[in-house]
């Protein structure tokens, strides 16, 4: 898997975009993939965003903040196939010092192809589970990217 920098614009938020390939053990026996690995993929991606946009999960869990996901939804459009591109655009839909949400497209590269879309909500706790208050400054990273929906889908 790969990823690149957030993309950003002038006066647009920041989008991330990491690409991985399909592998053979994520699909069924007819080659394709299992709906399972697209929420895999969305953390990926939202890994990638937050490593981008400065905070790390493997950071902020240093200092003491989790990020569990309370709710997630998954919409699929189109298959994706064993051995193909697939690019996971996401951005930070809302940000507050308790909740952030997360909101993803992913796409088939080679076509343009949106294969499914979703989003994640993440409360912010300690290593107990204790809903616990980011720091002001964690929002204003992450709120680099709010409020810019990603691009359409080409058909």
């Amino acid at each position: 898997m790969e990823s690149g920098p957030a993309v950003k614009e002038a006066g647009a938020p920041a989008t991330g975009r990491t690409r991985l390939r399909v592998r053979y053990p994520e699909t069924d026996h007819m080659g394709v993939v299992h709906h399972t690995h697209y929420l895999t993929w969305f953390e990926v991606g939202r890994t990638e965003l937050m490593r981008e946009r400065g905070r790390a999960y493997a950071d902020m869990e240093k200092e003491g903040i989790f990020m569990p996901v309370v709710e997630a939804e998954c919409r699929y459009l189109s298959s994706a196939r064993y051995d193909e591109e697939i690019e996971i655009e996401t951005r930070v839909a809302s940000a507050s010092r308790i909740r952030v949400e997360f909101a993803y497209n992913a796409f088939r590269v080679a076509d343009g192809k949106l294969l499914a879309t979703g989003r994640t909500v993440h409360v912010a706790t300690d290593s107990g589970g204790v809903p616990r208050r980011m720091s002001q400054g964690d929002v204003d990273a992450l709120e680099g990217s709010v409020g810019k929906p990603p691009r359409k889908a080409r058909r």
